[in-house]
């Protein structure tokens, strides 16, 4: 099996600076992040410039995967519109290669024929804005019941549907991989692997939650080993990145060896 290729979601450590969170991944061995634009006191929310975004990513030698995300993406509005445009060009002057995309999350827009159309809506209008900045917009299927685009498989219909292969990928995330229950994996659409874990051996999947996410450890319960395998084995070549929520993670005092803890797990279990 090929060496995996580990990235870090700012939300491994999001009380972190930037460039301290570029140096924790560099000791680590890890040389692509995704940063974020809803972390309060952290770049992108506290006013930080692209340019100096791109330039400390430069200053370390380290490559900006994504941002993470445009919300609420298939609701397409005017609003929406300049909230893409403005993200996009951001991302583009930082030297971000693609934008995560986050679909509406709360129960609205879920009706069959209804989501599909919006969705449609929504990449045909990204795709021009994307190419005009040189991005890959990454579509992230949510695995709760209440999300208006739960199915990866429909995610690919609607991208195939607009001639959008150029334009977007797939966000395959191990966690709402289980919790949507669609056993179809995508690679050669897959853009990007999100990995966490959930340990609590209580909940149930239906009411299992961002908060329940962790790293991943020998007590998890998403099989985001057997997902891993499955990914890499069917040609996925692309990088997997920790994105765990839960506050525990968050208030870590030594998150570098947490962090490695999980992968050498991955890596002796795969």
């Amino acid at each position: 099996m090929a060496a995996l290729t580990f990235a870090l979601n700012h939300m491994v450590a999001p009380h972190m600076p930037l460039g301290a969170f570029f140096e924790l991944g560099i000791s680590l061995g890890v040389r692509q992040f995704e940063i974020r634009n809803d972390l309060a006191g952290n770049a992108m929310l506290d006013g930080t410039s692209p340019e100096t975004v791109g330039d400390l990513a430069k200053a370390h030698r380290t490559e900006i995967i994504s941002i993470n995300a445009l919300q609420r993406f298939n609701e397409w509005t005017l609003e929406r519109e300049a909230e893409a445009r403005e993200l996009a060009a951001y991302a583009a002057a930082c030297g971000a290669k693609a934008l995560v995309l986050v679909p509406v999350n709360d129960g609205s827009g879920r009706l069959e024929g209804e989501r599909q159309g919006n969705l449609r809506v929504a990449l045909k209008a990204l795709k021009p804005i994307l190419q005009d900045n040189n991005l890959i917009g990454l579509v992230e299927p949510l695995g709760f019941q209440i999300c208006s685009l739960r199915s990866k498989k429909e995610a690919a219909e609607a991208i195939a549907a607009i001639d959008g292969r150029q334009s977007f990928k797939l966000v395959h995330d191990t966690f709402h991989h289980v919790l949507a229950s669609e056993p179809d994996i995508f690679p050669d659409l897959t853009g990007l692997v999100h990995i966490s874990g959930v340990d609590d051996q209580e909940v149930s999947i239906d009411a299992m939650r961002d908060p329940h996410r962790v790293m991943v450890t020998a007590r998890d319960r998403l099989d985001n080993i057997g997902q891993i395998r499955a990914l890499v084995d069917a040609g996925y070549p692309g990088p997997f990145s920790f994105e765990p929520f839960a506050s525990s993670v968050h208030a870590s005092s030594d998150p570098q060896a947490m962090i490695r803890n999980s992968m050498d797990l991955i890596r002796d279990r795969l």
